[in-house]
């Protein structure tokens, strides 16, 4: 789960990390009373959505006066950004973040995240911040420090030591980067976070060390062990198929492909959607029914699959163990019927009463495609979406 930048803040500041202060407003009259709240005579004003590359897309503003901080917000409330990492869709501002303008000497790049390879949560830190970290990653790779930290010990003073050498801090400026690493650390395992993001980590002209952006994502599956953080989830900011899936029990992630897939069993979805590539297609999207769906939710699935209007074909991918194949056939007839599909559709199971689910489908008289094993499925949901031009 993402969360917004003046949320971020928030936080950072909880656990004792330096922030520029700052306040969010849902109107250009509210963002010019807090600016008048905070003083001084320049604000950032920064739209809020849980995408990167704002200032690109003219989400980031500077102003000097009053006048132009409450011109800025009315330009960005209400108004879809595009940014990209948006897309050409983009998305709708609602909140703008008022922050107090920070003289800037020098921008660091800081992060955490789980690295899958150790099993630790590493510290990635660079010397070029405020640029996309991805090509520095690619092109500068000597850039780029990464630090590990043992779950056994934890945190230690020697990572903020090493991380202020990375990031070529001394003296002062270094006791303040090892706080900041401390104070990282224990947000990100105490609140289940799976990444936070300080780009740009400042060094004022004042000398000290200002997060001046912020991203944090948090582990869905560790949610309900934090309902403060649960509270800060922003629904707007999500895709609604993949909202009323997970009202639905499902999981569900929208890609950008031509070919629905519904399947039971993470690891056999993105086997599915392996293959699919394999063959020269694009999977629409991921979708796990999970091991107890009926036919009432395999309707439901369907619903939510048809709602992608890139989807050319679907490709139906079933292994019935705790799930019989009869009563997936059924809840495949009855969704077709019901939502009156109108794209091919591609059907392979297997296992428990797997004879019984086919005589279903082939009795429905729906123009169903069946296929008799994965690598065929795939290879008919991929000429269906060609041939449909």
């Amino acid at each position: 789960m993402n969360i917004h930048e003046y949320q971020a803040k928030a936080l950072l500041k909880d656990y004792g990390a330096p922030v520029a202060e700052g306040r969010v407003a849902a109107s250009p009259q509210q963002a010019t009373a807090h600016a008048s709240d905070l003083g001084g005579e320049t604000f950032v004003v920064k739209a809020q959505i849980h995408a990167g590359g704002r200032g690109k897309g003219g989400g980031i503003k500077l102003v000097k006066t009053l006048q132009e901080l409450h011109a800025e917000a009315d330009r960005m409330l209400g108004k879809t950004l595009i940014t990209p990492q948006t897309g050409p869709e983009g998305r709708l501002v609602r909140h703008v973040y008022v922050v107090k303008d920070t003289t800037i000497a020098r921008e660091l790049y800081l992060s955490l995240l789980v690295d899958r390879g150790s099993s630790r949560v590493a510290f990635v830190a660079s010397t070029e911040g405020g640029v996309n970290i991805e090509a520095v990653a690619a092109d500068r790779p000597e850039k780029i420090a990464t630090l590990t930290v043992d779950p056994a010990s934890g945190i230690g003073e020697f990572h903020g030591r090493a991380l202020a050498s990375a990031l070529g801090l001394e003296g002062a400026l270094a006791k303040q980067c090892a706080s900041l690493v401390k104070s990282l650390y224990l947000l990100f395992v105490e609140k289940d976070a799976s990444l936070i993001e300080i780009n740009p980590l400042v060094v004022t002209k004042e000398g000290n060390l200002v997060c001046l952006d912020a991203k944090i994502a948090f582990d869905d599956n560790a949610l309900f062990r934090h309902p403060d953080i649960a509270g800060l989830r922003d629904i707007h900011e999500e895709d609604p198929a993949e909202v009323e899936a997970a009202n639905l029990g499902l999981s569900y992630v929208k890609l950008g492909g031509s070919i629905g897939c519904m399947v039971n069993g993470a690891g056999l979805a993105m086997a599915t959607m392996d293959i699919i590539k394999l063959y020269g297609g694009e999977p629409a999207n991921f979708l796990d029914v999970g091991g107890g769906a009926d036919k009432e939710l395999v309707t439901e699935a369907f619903k939510i699959i048809l709602s992608d209007p890139q989807v050319k074909a679907v490709l139906v991918n079933i292994f019935g163990g705790i799930m019989r194949c009869d009563t997936i056939a059924e809840g495949i007839v009855a969704a077709a019927r019901e939502t009156h599909i109108a794209v091919p559709l591609i059907v392979r199971l297997e296992g428990t009463n797997v004879a019984r689910g086919n005589e279903v489908l082939a009795e429905s008289g729906l123009a169903i495609i069946p296929a008799d094993d994965l690598d065929d499925a795939a290879k008919k949901a991929v000429a269906a979406v060609k041939a449909a031009g």
